[in-house]
């Protein structure tokens, strides 16, 4: 637990600059994921970087599920890239043997709706790995790989640390 909380502190510290550090409360580490709550806003999620990249990152990639209980939002998959995206280019998150084409622009990316939303998190709770894959756009490859062992844990975590928040 301390190994995975020793490798997981960057990743704290380096999202979401613009919320204190001292605002957020950890949920739990389940192995490569992260649960945390933001009661400033409210919020929490699940939360994790990529196993492996492609190329030189250009930011820090993550991928998330957020939850929102005064906006009704529940569950919504998040990735920021490692290096922006061509707008021409599509991007494609693949877990385990399902394929979904995600909306977003520059170095960001979600789902398309909310049953999508859900779609990919089911995807993930039997997976054992998704990609994000793209093109820069100087013709680039963009893929971003996360292991997903941990994943429903802290999903369930940050969707058990919204429950009461309203």
């Amino acid at each position: 637990m301390r190994r995975a909380l020793f490798l997981f502190a960057p990743l704290l510290f380096g999202i979401g600059a613009a919320v204190p550090a001292a605002a957020r409360t950890a949920l739990g580490i389940f192995d490569g994921w992260g649960a945390f709550r933001d009661p400033a806003a409210p919020r929490c999620y699940a939360i994790a970087a990529p196993a492996a990249t492609i190329g030189r990152p250009e930011v820090k990639a993550y991928a998330s599920i957020g939850y929102w209980p005064k906006s009704r939002i529940r569950g919504q998959f998040y990735v920021r890239l490692s290096k922006a995206r061509s707008p021409q280019r599509e991007l494609r998150l693949t877990v385990g043997n399902r394929r979904f084409i995600l909306t977003g622009n520059g170095a960001h990316g979600w789902a398309s709706d909310a049953r999508m939303d859900a779609a990919i998190i089911a995807a993930m709770r039997s997976a054992p790995s998704m990609s994000v894959e793209s093109d820069t756009p100087n013709g680039r490859a963009i893929a971003d790989t996360y292991r997903l062992r941990g994943a429903a844990t802290a999903i369930d975590a940050a969707a058990l640390g919204c429950a009461r928040l309203r």
